[in-house]
């Protein structure tokens, strides 16, 4: 068996007198999609954020690529090569793709107008062009301001942005928070294709979504949350579609029933 990307051992989140996540178990295999489902509460977006550094848990152990690691901040989550996409998907909207693809990251002039801190604009279009001709992308013009874009092209540009940054040496996490929320049928086509892509190319990937058919589509395996348990983990490929509705729901019983000891 693979090392996990990404595992999670025996996570709980307490917020006072209420427990969130319950003895959470959990993990992404490189180049896996993993779909994470729940209803509303179900503690998909807490455990999200437990993934991202955004929370600390209140018991459990994370492993990136088998090495123990302890997440005090989202910073220290990306240090591990784990990049979360969120719902607003944080872009500069009156700068162009190029800028966006390199935020944070931006490449200097050389000599001492990079010193004084000028960004080499040439080189980072060349450069972004290339990576998203490696990821298969076709969007707009890298001088094109992102204000200028449909919002499924937006999605593609924060999804390319992410998967830029966990493509290195050593292949990343992607966490995708509703990928596809608010994109029409053709745009959602192009976002299911480029997560695609990247699994592909090794990425490990877990995306949180209601959209049932794109797990369908993406996915190799669904992960189940019900008030803050898990209650079943099974491949897309074999996942009964009245089964997973019933999970959610909590009219089906967990894959894991609970041992009662005397």
């Amino acid at each position: 068996m693979p090392t996990p990307a990404l595992e999670l051992s025996g996570i709980e989140m307490h917020y006072g007198f209420v427990r969130a996540l319950d003895d959470i178990d959990f993990h992404v295999d490189p180049g896996e999609v993993v779909a994470l489902l729940g209803d509303n509460g179900a503690g998909k977006s807490t455990l999200l954020k437990v993934m991202s550094g955004a929370h600390k848990p209140s018991h459990g152990v994370i492993r990136v690529r088998g090495e123990e690691h302890s997440f005090h901040a989202p910073s220290d989550a990306a240090g591990a090569g784990i990049q979360m996409v969120y719902q607003d998907l944080s872009l500069v909207e009156p700068q162009d793709i190029a800028i966006n693809l390199n935020l944070g990251q931006e490449t200097l002039r050389k000599g001492p107008l990079g010193w004084l801190g000028f960004v080499d604009r040439k080189e980072m279009r060349r450069s972004s062009e290339r990576e998203l001709d490696r990821l298969g992308v076709r969007t707009a013009p890298m001088t094109r301001p992102v204000e200028m874009l449909s919002g499924g092209q937006r999605q593609v540009v924060a999804l390319a942005r992410s998967a830029i940054r966990v493509n290195g040496e050593s292949q990343g996490i992607l966490l995708l928070d509703e990928p596809t929320a608010a994109l029409g049928y053709e745009q959602t086509k192009n976002v299911e294709g480029l997560i695609r892509r990247m699994a592909d190319q090794g990425i490990a990937i877990v995306v949180v979504t209601h959209d049932l058919p794109l797990c369908y589509e993406v996915a190799d395996r669904l992960v189940i949350l019900n008030r803050g348990k898990k209650v079943a983990d099974l491949p897309a490929a074999t996942a009964d579609r009245d089964h997973v509705v019933g999970w959610i729901t909590g009219s089906r019983e967990s894959m894991f029933p609970t041992t009662v000891t005397s």
